[in-house]
């Protein structure tokens, strides 16, 4: 087990863990991308996306860029959701301007019964990443880890690409409700493996992002999302051993599109739920009660807006989630990642105000 330096900064996971803080903790998903031109003087140097995420160097030098920049309360693996299904064989590879694509989609039964957790060993190059950024953090801040949930990763194997109308997995879901649970549960046993090996590597919290759960029909999240999620979740480690802070890793799970299943995704066990930006966070609050925290949600495209209107925005979310108490908590995010287009200047706007409002109001 590697061993790290003490947390200087731990209020984010005291804010996952509805412990008091002296500001809101703010960081950014996708904080570590094309918006910032360091990024792409790196990835450039790459050569391409998966040159950049498959090189431990590569991926701890972009991770730690907005922390450089920012004065941000966490940082986050720089990795791609998709690297699980990658290894268990399916042909990952990017096309620009198209996003991912799979050489070697599910399309038959045979296909689907062939399916295999993959071999951690495969995915090493991801766990010496953790490892090295935790190093390089040096405990500045904490480093989260990541997977996409089992139904998402679902979703790019069977559709052998993103997708708007989900066409061909909701024809196996409803045509092959057995198939279909056959794959999610091989992914729920990867996705959990993945995530223990990156807190065993040195990942200080994990996130799940379900971001096509909401493209479910209620009844359906249910039975193929958020019960695969639940899975993960039950075996999750939530100590690490040797771990010189010796807290808890807590647990955040982000349903895009899911604010109206709030109640039902704060019941699987994890410790936050992230919001997009639909949901309003005072009634979120109200429904989730001290039993967990909450992450979110700023509209990304606010971001393109004047520092001052920003500043704005920024004060409606702390004054929607309220004024934080012991039980409660609230970890300051966009509602989804950040767009590339976005100003660099406006993200430290945001960041400032986030930090400045927050301690603001726990003053009076």
């Amino acid at each position: 087990m590697p061993q790290f330096a003490p947390l200087q900064n731990d209020t984010f996971l005291r804010a996952l863990l509805r412990q008091p803080t002296e500001h809101t903790p703010v960081w950014l998903m996708r904080q570590a991308g094309r918006y910032l031109p360091e990024y792409r003087a790196t990835r450039q140097k790459a050569g391409s996306f998966m040159g950049l995420a498959t090189n431990p160097d590569y991926a701890t030098e972009v991770t730690l860029q907005p922390l450089d920049r920012f004065p941000l309360d966490a940082a986050i693996l720089f990795s791609d959701i998709l690297t699980v299904p990658d290894a268990m064989g399916l042909g990952l590879y990017f096309v620009e301007g198209e996003g991912p694509k799979f050489e070697r989609p599910l399309k038959t039964e045979a296909d689907v019964l062939a399916l295999r957790a993959p071999e951690l060993g495969s995915l090493d190059y991801v766990f010496k990443a953790v490892t090295q950024i935790r190093t390089e953090l040096n405990g500045r801040v904490p480093l989260i880890g990541f997977s996409g949930s089992p139904w998402t990763l679902a979703c790019y194997m069977v559709e052998g690409q993103g997708s708007r109308e989900f066409h061909t997995i909701k024809t196996m879901l409803y045509n092959r409700p057995d198939l279909m649970h056959h794959i999610l549960a091989i992914n729920a046993k990867a996705v959990a493996e993945y995530l223990n090996a990156q807190i065993d590597a040195g990942a200080q919290a994990v996130m799940i992002f379900d971001s096509w759960g909401g493209a479910l029909a209620d009844g359906a999240y249910q039975a193929f999302s958020l019960d695969y999620m639940r899975q993960v979740v039950s075996l999750l480690k939530r100590r690490r051993d040797g771990d010189p802070d010796g807290v808890k890793i807590p647990a955040i799970v982000f349903t895009k599109g899911g604010g109206h299943w709030i109640e039902q995704i704060a019941d699987i066990g994890a410790d936050a739920v992230g919001l997009d930006w639909t949901v309003n966070l005072t009634q979120a609050r109200k429904l989730v009660g001290h039993k967990v925290g909450l992450q979110g949600n700023l509209d990304p495209a606010i971001l393109f807006a004047s520092p001052d209107q920003i500043r704005t925005e920024v004060h409606k979310v702390l004054d929607a989630f309220g004024k934080p108490e012991n039980g409660h908590g609230h970890v300051f995010n966009l509602g989804h990642g950040i767009s590339q287009f976005t100003p660099p200047e406006n993200v430290a706007a945001m960041v400032e105000a986030v930090h400045a409002y927050s301690k603001a109001q726990r003053a009076y």
